[in-house]
């Protein structure tokens, strides 16, 4: 029996995301992953949202996905655009990447940190019990890990196994999405018509044209053909313009529902494993990557016996309403894609109150995933909140703030004059540093903040306490995120 501290099921955005996290903080963890490569059929993510470029810029590793991608400074709601330039953050755009390139990349870093990965493997089983999970592989390989965490998306077997209910709502609409090559020249963007929508183009300049379009009917079982994709243009513009050598077809739903509780005993669940719904906005991926960076470090420092179990709860309290939120905005996205005149209606309506700056500011932080705002207790706007990547001056000089969190760990940032606390004991799980910083404090949808005396910024990036020239509660909240003295 091999065994871990833990063992992540999937080796998608999600599962690669959390092994990284844990392999940071020095966590013996191991991938099962039943596709043999990270080739992937089906693809249905193809971007990056800001606040995910802004948690691989704390890691260090955002210029590996930049150098693939394209970028843009827009998102979209319903594919009503929204320009997102001025949105205050280093990373105000979006990145074009398909879900291959994003698993490649991530997968290399994983690499790199020492992750095992068997490849070619399902679970088959599991049991938990007081002290850890017996995992048993299709190849008859048994793991014992002190955590299994799921990341094995919708139809997540380690859901289903471990009891966790999966409540929502079902689908009421189907599409076909393919990347294939085409003869004749498409009219790009997305199409509204009497059945849905259909839609082209390309995720890289020189790749094959993505393809998406509405079914006639919902609930099909069989595999989806090229033909069906085919028919469906056809049906719509008269024309498939030529597609052909289709590189994969999948079919998708807007069915949408969410685990009732991400977490029993020792099993967890992340990713599209805990929650699921249309890919309106294209925030499936970047829930899930932000899942496993908040669960991580969390995790990581219950296994090193730096926190109590109880931190472990965090996660639920924390990224549930996160995904519930998404859920709902994705199926308010379905509905403005709906054919008919009374949508054109409601759709003419929101794009008006969109085009308004301060709407246009607060739905592109939302579908970007900036304006997140754990619930944290009363204080500083800026508690529960993305710390922004300011440029500070240290006594070892000029830093980002992004730099400071790449080793995983918390950093405690002292903006005024020295105070009389211990931070040694935290010294190990906490960097403190004594910053300087003139400039304004601006963030998404709040716009400007007062400029704290200090902050201690977890290392997902999200500040857990924030100063008010003197120490107060921070010993409380030392102990809340890195554990006892």
């Amino acid at each position: 029996m091999t065994q871990h501290q833990v063992v992540i099921v999937g080796g998608g955005p999600t599962g690669l995301m959390l092994a990284g996290e844990l392999a940071l903080a020095g966590i013996d963890v191991a991938i099962v992953e039943r596709r043999t490569t990270c080739d992937l059929i089906g693809s249905r993510a193809g971007g990056i949202t800001p606040r995910t470029i802004e948690i691989l810029d704390q890691r260090g590793i955002a210029d590996r996905f930049l150098a693939q991608g394209r970028i843009g400074q827009i998102c979209h709601f319903a594919w009503i655009m929204l320009d997102i330039s001025d949105l205050p953050t280093r990373h105000n755009y979006t990145l074009g990447l398909p879900q291959y390139r994003i698993e490649r990349t991530l997968a290399g870093w994983v690499d790199e940190l020492g992750v095992r990965t068997h490849r070619g493997r399902e679970v088959i089983a599991f049991a938990q019990d007081d002290s850890g999970v017996d995992v048993e592989l299709s190849d008859g390989t048994t793991l014992r890990a002190a955590y299994l965490v799921g990341c094995d998306g919708g139809r997540s077997a380690i859901r289903k196994v471990s009891g966790i209910g999966f409540p929502g709502w079902d689908a009421s609409t189907s599409c076909l999405l393919t990347e294939a090559e085409v003869s004749d020249e498409p009219p790009w963007g997305l199409h509204r018509d009497a059945v849905g929508f259909h839609s082209f183009f390309r995720l890289e300049a020189d790749g094959p044209v993505r393809v998406m379009v509405t079914e006639p009917e919902v609930g099909r079982p069989d595999e989806p053909t090229l033909r069906d994709v085919s028919d469906a243009l056809i049906t719509r513009r008269g024309t498939d313009y030529g597609l052909h050598n289709a590189r994969w077809i999948s079919r998708f739903t807007d069915v949408t529902r969410q685990a009732d509780r991400y977490r029993d005993r020792r099993v967890l669940l992340a990713g599209d494993a805990a929650h699921v719904h249309s890919p309106a906005g294209g925030q499936g991926l970047n829930t899930g990557v932000q899942d496993a960076v908040n669960l991580g470090w969390k995790l990581a420092q219950v296994l090193t016996g730096t926190s109590p179990d109880s931190l472990l709860e965090t996660y639920q309290a924390e990224r549930h309403p996160v995904a519930t939120r998404v859920l709902r905005n994705a199926m308010a996205q379905g509905t403005l894609l709906e054919p008919g005149p009374r949508v054109d209606a409601l759709r003419d309506t929101v794009s008006e109150m969109l085009s308004l700056d301060e709407s246009r500011r607060r739905f592109g932080a939302m579908m970007c995933g900036l304006d997140i705002h754990y619930d944290l207790g009363d204080g500083h706007p800026l508690l529960g909140r993305r710390m922004p990547d300011l440029d500070v001056t240290t006594p070892a000089g000029t830093v980002r703030i992004f730099t400071l969190l790449q080793e995983g760990r918390g950093v405690l940032l002292n903006f005024d004059a020295p105070w009389v606390f211990d931070v040694t004991p935290w010294a190990d799980r906490v960097s403190a540093v004594d910053v300087e910083y003139e400039g304004p404090w601006e963030l998404p949808v709040l716009g400007s903040v007062a400029a704290p005396d200090a902050v201690l910024i977890r290392p997902d990036g999200y500040v857990g306490w924030v100063g008010d020239g003197t120490a107060t509660g921070l010993r409380a909240a030392l102990t809340t995120w890195f554990g006892p003295r």
